[in-house]
């Protein structure tokens, strides 16, 4: 284990519960980053002393660096000063949880110069998939994955010959709206969407919940952190999510990796690995919840998986350009501009009519990230 650690997004839902595992670790927080919330970052600053830190709005950056013109953190600004945060040589660990496409040039920063990534930002895999994979290869750094199902994924693969893996079945609570027919969300609000059953999460990953987005991007990544084929991995709806995901081998046996649902356990374990130590979560008492329960998605409704689906099958630029497609989505319908069922039918109309460039680099998922914004905002007029 590093005793070094770099947070970028420190002030959202991951990050925070991420200083708390580091401080209960012991761990030296180098750097922490934030969008604009210059208010918890700066009593973050205040209580953890980093090296560093970054503020994306550089208005606000100007403010925090005010702010905290008593303290020896240097303040840096914009993607330059989240792309330093992630490549500073002090030997740190870096864990990305920002939110959105925002989180793929720091990532590649950070592989560059030789850290292990601990990654909660799934949209760097599902936009630059092939050029993140790449560069883990040639640099020899470890990616270890966060997010709760690709953390049981990697749990679940311990151990065992990757070669003799025949499945990978991802979980989904199934979010607020599981069982609804189409008609019925047409009619979804935004308080409607942001009610989880089970997570406490940011308001963009809260409505990727509500419309499978988030599945789908996690079946992307899924594919490129176990160098899978889309046609290995299944999804299941599991509304208690105790069990966060499972593999099938050869032989048919399937091993689950299952525990409450906390974040807690992931951002540690990809922090300690391979060593596993106590965590804050609760225990498990699976008497306390009598019955756990499977379904099979409804991708008739839930459009958003689909379409990643069909989109990792192209590959190229179209599952980048179905994330950026999203977001723009997301936040007008957080906006209250469009209808919550609008996501899915902008999302697929972007992907469908995406410029794509089968071996692409970084400058194309970039171009392709303005050239879907545009696109849905313009369908949207």
């Amino acid at each position: 284990m590093n005793d070094k650690l770099s947070i970028l997004g420190s002030t959202g839902s991951i990050g925070t519960q991420a200083l708390v595992v580091a401080k209960k670790l012991g761990l030296e927080i180098t750097a922490l980053t934030a969008n604009s919330n210059i208010g918890l970052l700066e009593e973050q600053i205040r209580q953890f002393r980093p090296k560093v830190a970054a503020v994306m709005d550089e208005r606000l950056a100007l403010e925090l660096k005010r702010n905290i013109s008593d303290t020896d953190t240097c303040v840096l600004a914009g993607m330059e000063g989240l792309c330093e945060c992630a490549s500073r040589d002090d030997g740190a660990t870096v864990l990305n949880s920002v939110v959105g496409m925002v989180g793929l040039e720091p990532t590649l920063c950070a592989i560059e110069s030789g850290k292990n990534v601990a990654l909660a930002n799934k949209e760097t895999l599902v936009a630059g998939g092939k050029l993140v994979m790449g560069k883990v290869k040639e640099k020899g750094v470890k990616l270890l994955p966060v997010d709760s199902e690709h953390s049981a994924i990697f749990q679940c693969l311990q151990g065992n010959d990757r070669k003799s893996v025949k499945r990978i079945i991802l979980t989904a609570s199934g979010g607020p709206f599981f069982g609804k027919s189409i008609d019925e969300l047409k009619d979804m609000t935004v308080e409607d969407t942001l009610k989880h059953p089970n997570w406490s999460m940011g308001r963009k990953i809260t409505v990727d919940s509500a419309t499978m987005m988030n599945k789908g991007l996690e079946f992307i990544e899924a594919v490129w952190l176990f160098d899978a084929t889309p046609d290995m991995i299944d999804i299941v709806v599991h509304r208690e999510s105790i069990v966060h995901s499972l593999v099938e081998y050869d032989d048919n046996s399937v091993i689950a990796q299952l525990g409450v649902p906390n974040m807690s356990i992931p951002i540690q374990y990809a922090i300690t690995y391979p060593a596993r130590v106590e965590s804050p979560a609760a225990r498990l008492e699976l008497a306390d919840y009598g019955k756990l329960t499977f379904y099979k998605p409804d991708y008739d409704t839930f459009k958003c998986m689909d379409i990643c689906k069909r989109a990792i099958g192209r590959g190229g630029l179209y599952p980048a350009s179905a994330n950026s497609a999203n977001e723009q989505a997301v936040a007008l319908f957080l906006d209250r501009k469009i209808r919550f069922t609008d996501i899915a039918e902008l999302v697929n109309s972007a992907m469908e009519n995406t410029p794509n460039v089968d071996d692409y680099t970084l400058s194309d998922v970039l171009e392709v990230d303005r050239w879907a914004r545009n696109y849905v905002l313009e369908l949207c007029k």
